[in-house]
This record gives C-alpha cells, structure tokens and sequence, in this order.
C-alpha cells in the first residue's frame, strides 16, 4: 500500500446524504473529523477519485486554497450499521464497495458559516476573489467539463473566503471522454470575475511556470493503484503539457480575456436596451487538434507533446 495510504482513517458514522450526482455523503471518520465522501465504485464514472484527489493537489500546487482530503477506507461493518449511505438508482440502491474513498474535510464544522451561493452585493467580501480567474485557467488547462464549484467560509469579521472545491469532472470528466468548450468551466455568475487586469495574468503565467511537475506526479503515484486509469494519468499528462508549454498559456488567457470582454460588452448593450454586438470568431493560429475541439474551432493541426 502507497505510503499516503498507510495511516488512513475509516468511516465510522453516517451524518447525511448530499444532492448532486456523485451522491456524496457527509460522514465522520476514526480521526474524528467530518468528511465529504465520495465512493471508489461512483455511478458517475471509474476516474471520479482520480480527479478529486489530484485535482486537490493540482489547485493547492497552484496557490488556490480548499479541503484538505485524505483517502477514508469504508467497511462492510459501516455499511452494515448505516443502510442510508447506499447510492440511488431508479431501479435499486447499490451497495458501496468495502474499499479506500476519497474524503474531502467538511468545512462547516465548529458552527461555520458556509454559503454556496451569494449576492452580487457580497462579492466585495471575498478576499481571494482574483483566485477565481486563476481557477479559471487552470480548470482550461485540465479539460474541466462542469462549471467551477466554491464554498465560501465566513470568519468572524465578516470576511469570505472561497474554497474551490468539487473536482470530479476535471481531466475530460469522471469517464474521461468529455471534451468541453473552454467556457464551461466557469463560476456561474460571472460577475464574480472583477475586469482582468495585467497583474492577473502575469500571475497566471508565473503560476504555469514555477508548478512542481515532479512533486504533483509523485502525488499520482502515492494514490491508491485502483484509483490511477490510464485514461485519467493520460489526461493528466496533457494538462501538465498544456500548462508547459508557453504558446498554448497564452492562447488560453487570451481567449479568456476575449471572453469577458464580449461578456461585458452584451451586459452593456443589454443595460442601454441596444442590439448585442455579434460575437467575433476567435482565431488562435496552430492548435492540436484535441485544443481545437476544446476552443470550439474546427481544421487545426499540430501536436502538443505530453510530458510522461
């Protein structure tokens, strides 16, 4: 067993089941602490707790805070004694499989204020809001196929802070053969996203460039063995070639900045009850054509090779 995988927890108590379609639940472990639970066998797809826990270490390598996460091991004895746990399907309710979980830790613990959606009016209360647009690139680069997921933690002054959670569909998705137009992974209100600025993208590059690719793979090989497809660690790869490799760094932030702009523009035209400006094609020049499929363009050629 993986050295990350030598002093695990196990699930002791069932708190709740929570909405989504990965059907997570909250549980507390032998540790002690509350967890978001995700099972090894998840009806969503086999490259679920690969993209959760590395996805995990991806944004934490990158500067972007959230859950700490730790592989939680569930028991024939848990399940047992806590029937409520089991997944839902229309035609039965499967049981898990007495296997290592993947365990996000709960953030609302010792009477935490957490919010999954706020007004627009709270937006100013965020103190990491830039992180959004880094999470933005990021997701980009590593194929995320959902719109970007926050929680956000109230401290005692009234201050926000966002915790970028909920990584399972990163990586082309839970079964890996998702390929999404670049601004699917987007919070959903965009208005979170302040104007872009030259500071902001500097800092997106310089994250590019100082990532430790060595200790991020070394987090990939202390992963449970069942965990690692080769379909995920393939895409994986070219999420870490993609954020080598300058040009496409580049061609990225531009197509985001490009987003925002028309963004802002059609907000604008919509406020003086105006016709919205049409939507300009966006030319990046010479793409892989996995890239092209993913901007959305079509009859682009050339390859982007994957670091092993």
């Amino acid at each position: 067993m993986s050295a990350l995988c030598k002093n695990f927890a196990f699930l002791t108590q069932h708190i709740c089941n929570l909405r989504g379609e990965s059907q997570a639940i909250i549980a507390r472990a032998s540790d002690g602490f509350l967890y978001v639970v995700k099972f090894a066998d998840n009806l969503q797809g086999p490259s679920l707790l690969f993209n959760e826990s590395i996805g995990s270490e991806l944004y934490r390598a990158c500067g972007l805070i959230g859950p700490t996460w730790k592989p939680l091991l569930i028991t024939d004895t848990f399940i047992q004694q806590n029937q409520d746990c089991r997944m839902q399907t229309p035609a039965e309710r499967p049981r898990p499989d007495c296997a290592l979980c993947f365990g996000s830790r709960f953030l609302g613990e010792n009477d935490s204020r957490l919010f999954e959606i706020l007004p627009e009016t709270s937006f100013k209360r965020i103190h990491n809001r830039e992180s959004f647009w880094l999470a933005w690139f990021i997701d980009i680069c590593a194929c995320h196929a959902d719109n970007r997921k926050a929680i956000f933690l109230e401290d005692g002054e009234g201050w926000l802070s966002a915790y970028f959670v909920d990584h399972g569909h990163l990586f082309g998705g839970p079964r890996g053969e998702l390929r999404p137009h670049f601004q699917a992974s987007r919070y959903l209100d965009q208005r979170i996203y302040r104007s872009v600025s030259s500071t902001i993208l500097e800092s997106c590059e310089k994250v590019a460039q100082r990532l430790d690719v060595d200790q991020l793979w070394r987090r990939v090989e202390a992963l449970p063995d069942d965990w690692k497809r080769q379909s995920a660690l393939d895409a994986f790869s070219q999420c870490l070639c993609t954020l080598s490799t300058p040009s496409l760094v580049q061609k990225i932030l531009d197509a985001m900045v490009d987003a925002k702009q028309q963004a802002d523009q059609r907000e604008n035209d919509r406020g003086q009850d105006q016709p919205k400006t049409p939507r300009s094609e966006l030319r990046f020049g010479i793409l892989s054509p996995r890239w092209g499929y993913y901007f959305g363009l079509r009859g682009h050629s050339g390859a982007a090779r994957a670091k092993a």
